[in-house]
């Protein structure tokens, strides 16, 4: 059955059965989450589907953010550069392909903010008029934020032909850019 929920989206009743932990773990954290346990169960299939099924193909590794901090603060901020403009980039225009079915703008940003959710980086993105400003809270020392920020000034350099701006400390990255304004 078929219903518009809001006027936009469709939905479909379909039936699971679980095992009871499952379904007693799942109402505990909707409870914990103050959200139903149907949008409980939505959001974490929206995230296998977009997300998980994805990961042992495209050559993603987990690491703890104590770990991936460590690395990046041992590593010279040249080589940060370096590795950012030749495997980061080339890297993630493959991985966007791969798990979008298309590089442009709208689909790299829904990856980009959907990485950073699943890499403990909390994310703001603000639009405001067709100004976009996207702030990356990740705790991760200045070379992590170098790295983000040569990568971003490339991708949308190179891929989108935008002008944008970035600010950088060793704690947030911020991008700020316009949906009309194409560099020349």
């Amino acid at each position: 059955m078929m219903k518009t929920v809001n006027g936009s989206k469709k939905t479909s009743t379909i039936t699971f059965r679980l095992d009871d932990d499952t379904i007693h773990k799942l109402r505990g954290l909707s409870r914990m989450q103050e959200v139903s346990t149907n949008t409980l169960v939505n959001q974490a299939l929206k995230r296998f589907i977009d997300w998980d099924v994805y990961l042992p193909r495209s050559g993603f590794v987990i690491l703890s953010k104590p770990v991936l901090a460590k690395l990046f603060d041992n590593l010279d901020e040249k080589f940060v550069v370096d590795i950012a403009s030749t495997i980061g980039r080339e890297g993630i225009e493959d991985i966007v392909l791969f798990m979008r079915g298309k590089v442009e703008l709208n689909s790299f940003i829904s990856w980009y903010e959907t990485l950073m959710i699943n890499s403990s980086v909390q994310i703001s993105h603000l639009v405001d008029n067709g100004f976009h400003t996207m702030v990356l809270k990740h705790d991760l020392g200045n070379n992590w934020s170098l790295y983000q920020k040569t990568i971003l000034e490339l991708i949308f350099r190179e891929l989108f032909q935008k002008k944008i701006e970035l600010e950088c400390d060793k704690n947030t990255v911020r991008v700020m850019f316009t949906d009309d304004e194409i560099a020349s």
